[in-house]
């Protein structure tokens, strides 16, 4: 079957029996049952001696439902989220089909074994294999946990080795983009409430390093904030335009060299007369190693990891 960017897209014939559901989605069958009773997530269709046949469309229901509870979501928030999406005509994006793990004998790894094996894969250019080391990551650690403590290092540890000359250029590219594609995917794949507070995130002037920003706005989505990810080198003057007709209640920009730093000043002072006025939240290595520009810039430090920030923007969206 062709690749869809739609679950509605998927064939809805019925097809499959519950032991073939459970085995495909990872779900046990009395939690399929209780999914089913308390929430009305899915219709399978019921054969003439009444046994369950479920199609495409509803494994892949399943498996979007199982992602968003595997990453710290309870299962009537998820399924809010999906009556919501689909009471608007709107139908997720099927989540990948992780490749079956052989279990291993001992507990699962730990990050900095994954963030280990993620960086020597990169360094290699053997991309199936960075894929593989994610999927195994996501199986047994949440979101936040593999941005922070597998990706991140891995970035770090790619950085410095390009600075003391022990990888090529067109390496620490090949990393930096693998990457960024997996958390765009990521990110794309988290839902938007319509009604949640919104959320801008983006990068400063001249800023071409998005990655620390880009994992903020998948951490942020996924509390549940509608948030738009801009990206690198952002327009301050455009910027300060399109929040005036948008209106978003936080911006949140990043910088990781001082001049970069020292435009953002700008934002503020661009938003002072708009009413409500957006609050605005920055970050990134820049304020973390001069801590003369945080007292500088007006707005708020949001910290100096991904956690910290995530825990700024809950305090100043008021959740």
């Amino acid at each position: 079957m062709s690749p869809v960017d739609s679950i509605g897209k998927l064939p809805d014939s019925p097809k499959y029996n519950i032991k073939t559901v459970c085995s495909e989605t990872g779900i046990r069958p009395v939690t399929l049952r209780a999914w089913e009773r308390r929430y009305n997530l899915l219709r399978p269709h019921r054969t003439r001696s009444n046994y369950r046949l479920y199609s495409e469309r509803d494994l892949a229901l399943l498996r979007w439902l199982k992602q968003r509870v595997d990453s710290g979501l309870t299962i009537s928030t998820a399924a809010s989220e999906l009556a919501e999406m689909r009471r608007t005509g709107a139908w997720p994006e099927p989540v990948p089909r992780l490749p079956r793990l052989q279990p291993s004998a001992g507990a699962a790894a730990a990050p900095a074994e994954y963030a280990m094996r993620l960086y020597t894969a990169l360094v290699s250019h053997e991309e199936a294999a960075a894929a593989g080391v994610l999927a195994e990551a996501y199986a047994t650690h949440d979101i936040p946990t593999v941005c922070v403590d597998v990706m991140t290092p891995c970035l770090v540890s790619i950085g410095d080795a390009w600075q003391r000359g022990q990888i090529r250029i067109a390496t620490e590219h090949f990393a930096s983009n693998f990457l960024r594609g997996r958390l765009i995917t990521l990110f794309q794949a988290q839902p938007m409430p319509r009604n949640a507070a919104r959320v801008l995130v983006g990068c400063a002037p001249t800023e071409l390093h998005d990655i620390g920003g880009l994992m903020l706005a998948v951490l942020l989505r996924r509390e549940g904030y509608r948030v738009e990810f801009l990206g690198q080198d952002v327009h301050i003057d455009d910027l300060i335009e399109y929040a005036r007709l948008e209106r978003p209640a936080l911006i949140c920009l990043s910088a990781s060299s001082e001049p970069a730093a020292r435009e953002l000043g700008r934002v503020y002072t661009g938003l002072a007369s708009m009413r409500p006025r957006p609050k605005f939240g920055f970050g990134g290595r820049a304020f973390n190693l001069h801590s003369a520009l945080r007292q500088s810039t007006p707005g708020t430090f949001l910290g100096e990891t991904l956690p910290e920030a995530v825990t700024n923007v809950r305090r100043l969206l008021g959740a």
